[in-house]
């Protein structure tokens, strides 16, 4: 099937050449941290995680996400998302294969990664993110592939793989719920110290990942002419309506347990985010953008009329998306860093070569869905299934 790869419109091919582009550029930013060390980051003593684990800790959701088709459709025999179930769970190969290489960059020294398994902590969080991390990308990448073929045969997968399949779901919640304990288990940060962390993750991964599968959906289908199907969009935009409520209602409780108990730790990040604290307010305008896109996305997913209009259901994902990335892929790592544990603000702010790495690692993800979902629609096409 990697044959079907290889083939392409030139579009196809322009497409991969200006990512090859974007990744070029960024891997010489990276040669340039690899020789100069982290300092060449926005990083700092008192902000010791940054843009590399932020946009690790939105894309585990993102990986996640493949769950919300797989757990319908083998659980619960609903046969409408069976079209892109592979869209989906090649989305979360290249969602994690990001998420590794954001690691590697953060770590500064990428043989680093090897201590983890050099020297295994089971004691620490990261070890056990390392196992579901790796293990969701080998299981996907065996359920995709061996789904893939079995459809290109034109016969039923084999038995066998149904365990896999089973095993996945169990699996998604796991990669999130990890990466959720990350944060939750830092008793010094008011920000991520909540029972609810893992349930808030879950229900912005369930929103979020389903919408950028959706927004890609739309997209083929303008493309290559690939309709998933007007039950399975329907179907996909309410679980994303229900989460993307959840995702907001969980962010309220925080704001009412934070200012109705008065708890100086936990108030002074939001007011940040949402308001400055002395004189620091850069992040403010991107949170308010996000609440406010939030709310209208909101606006536009509840009324079943909105929501199933074709028209305009493409721009309320793209808000949902905008307003999770902000909440999650800045606001949530930025607003534990900050106000620091000296209760004074050292403002973090991403530089260049790392906006540069940041961008390359996304192309490089791009080029693995890309290539994966030129595969799986190759096949689709070659049998007849679109």
């Amino acid at each position: 099937m990697l044959e079907k790869a290889l083939k392409g419109s030139p579009l196809y091919w322009f497409w991969l050449f200006f990512l090859a582009c974007v990744a070029g550029v960024g891997s010489m930013a990276y040669l340039y941290q690899l020789n100069f060390g982290l300092g060449v980051t926005g990083m700092s003593r008192d902000v010791s995680w940054g843009f590399y684990i932020a946009q690790f800790t939105y894309l585990v959701g993102v990986a996640a996400s493949a769950v919300m088709l797989v757990l319908p459709t083998y659980l619960h025999h609903y046969k409408a998302f069976k079209k892109m179930i592979i869209l989906g769970e090649f989305m979360a190969i290249a969602a994690v294969s990001m998420c590794l290489l954001f690691i590697i960059v953060d770590l500064g020294q990428p043989q680093r990664a090897m201590n983890v398994i050099l020297h295994p902590t089971p004691g620490s969080i990261l070890f056990w993110d390392m196992i579901v991390l790796n293990g969701y990308l080998f299981i996907n990448l065996l359920v995709g592939w061996v789904t893939l073929q079995a459809e290109r045969n034109e016969v039923a997968p084999p038995k066998w793989i149904k365990f896999f399949i089973y095993l996945s779901i169990f699996w998604a919640f796991s990669i999130h719920t990890v990466t959720a304990f990350l944060y939750a288990g830092l008793p010094g940060r008011h920000y991520w110290l909540t029972a609810i962390m893992a349930a808030r993750f879950l229900a912005s991964a369930f929103c979020s990942g389903p919408a950028i599968l959706l927004l890609l959906a739309f997209l083929l289908k303008r493309l290559v002419n690939f309709d998933p199907g007007k039950e399975a969009i329907k179907s996909l935009a309410k679980i994303i309506t229900y989460a993307m409520a959840l995702n907001v209602f969980f962010f309220l409780l925080e704001v009412f347990t934070a200012f109705y108990s008065d708890i100086p730790g936990h108030k002074a990040p939001i007011v940040y985010l949402f308001s400055g604290t002395d004189g620091f307010a850069q992040w403010t305008p991107f949170m308010w953008l996000a609440a406010i896109l939030a709310f209208v996305s909101l606006a536009l997913l509840i009324p079943a009329k909105l929501r199933d209009n074709h028209e305009l259901l493409p721009w309320t994902l793209l808000f949902l998306v905008l307003a999770t990335w902000i909440d999650k892929g800045i606001g949530l790592l930025v607003g534990g860093f900050t106000p620091n544990m000296f209760e004074t603000v050292t403002e973090y702010i991403p530089s260049i070569p790392e906006l540069a790495i940041v961008l390359a690692i996304y192309a490089m993800g791009a080029m693995i869905l890309t290539v994966l979902w030129k595969i799986a629609l190759g096949v689709k096409q070659e049998v007849g299934h679109f």
